[in-house]
């Protein structure tokens, strides 16, 4: 049967919440990850007394900002802010359908990477619903060229990632990530990645209002000749991993688990949105797809679309 898993859409089996700071804003914040039904996809609601009710979906046509983090914006002046890691944790554990109840305007930060999520999500519990699981399969070639950076979405049988970043700083160098990913393959070689930045950078970003709640607890510090965290790194190569996970949670914003390859080189968020926004744009570059019911499997012959659908969502 373990081919066959994840032909269903899944949601949380329970509420679960956290507080923690927004790294940005330097504000406490309040969420809560709840179930959702079939076809809900991810949808924030901010409940923050100025801002009450309002539901912004994760879609990539909701996207208003990409400097330093990812923004959704409903058009009418509610935003969430930094929602790239919740939605890596999300994604990552195939999980479809979830109401992410929050009462700031900036996902907290927790530990800078997505471990805080994944605790959550496991301490809910996932859940089986009775829709089958919708694909974005990728039919042609999309590629974007922007100052140096590079990303592309070819077809593929699954969802491949192939991250490469190129620092100038002699502690990050050029880093390079290529996997298959699975829930297994996030929890083990991307979750715990977090965020990092250069000391020489913070005066100007607490200038221009920014990284206000950033600091050790959850953030990698790099000084001109060291790592300014005690702990060091969670993974030699931790900055490429961060990047593959804000890839992630950035590509989550396509509304389904993607069939396909993405390719990014000397990329970020402003990058990621750009590959998104192109593909969304060519009709004939990508469709729709549905995976089977495991009990339709046995006694049918599966297109190889419809087999690398049930092989994408493998949760070994």
């Amino acid at each position: 049967m373990k081919g066959f898993i994840g032909a269903r859409q899944t949601t949380l089996a329970n509420e679960v919440s956290l507080t923690g700071t927004g790294v940005h804003s330097g504000a406490p914040v309040s969420l809560t990850l709840c179930p959702a039904d079939s076809d809900t996809g991810i949808r924030f609601l901010i409940c923050n007394g100025e801002i009450d009710g309002v539901e912004i979906v994760a879609d990539q046509q909701c996207v208003s900002g990409v400097t330093l983090c990812t923004i959704l914006s409903d058009g009418n002046g509610a935003s969430i802010a930094t929602v790239e890691h919740v939605l890596a944790a999300l994604r990552g554990l195939s999980v479809d359908n979830a109401l992410i109840e929050i009462d700031s305007g900036e996902v907290p930060i927790m530990d800078g990477s997505a471990a805080p999520f994944v605790e959550a999500i496991d301490e809910a519990g996932i859940a089986e619903l009775e829709a089958p699981r919708r694909f974005l399969k990728v039919l042609k070639p999309i590629r974007v060229e922007e100052n140096g950076a590079v990303g592309e979405l070819n077809p593929y049988n699954g969802f491949h990632l192939d991250i490469e970043i190129d620092f100038a700083n002699p502690l990050i160098g050029k880093q390079s990530l290529s996997l298959d990913l699975n829930p297994g393959a996030f929890r083990r070689d991307i979750s715990r990645a977090r965020t990092f930045g250069f000391m020489k950078d913070v005066e100007n970003l607490w200038a221009a209002g920014l990284a206000l709640g950033a600091s050790l607890d959850n953030t990698v510090a790099i000084g001109d000749d060291r790592i300014i965290n005690r702990e060091g790194l969670r993974y030699a190569d931790e900055f490429v991993r961060h990047k593959a996970l804000d890839a992630i949670g950035d590509l989550a914003l396509a509304g389904a688990p993607i069939l396909g390859a993405y390719k990014s080189r000397r990329g970020g968020h402003r990058l990621n949105a750009l590959v998104l926004k192109a593909l969304f744009a060519d009709p004939d570059a990508w469709t729709l797809v549905e995976a089977p019911r495991y009990r339709d499997v046995r006694h049918a012959e599966l297109t190889p679309g419809l087999a690398a659908a049930h092989f994408a969502a493998d949760r070994s």
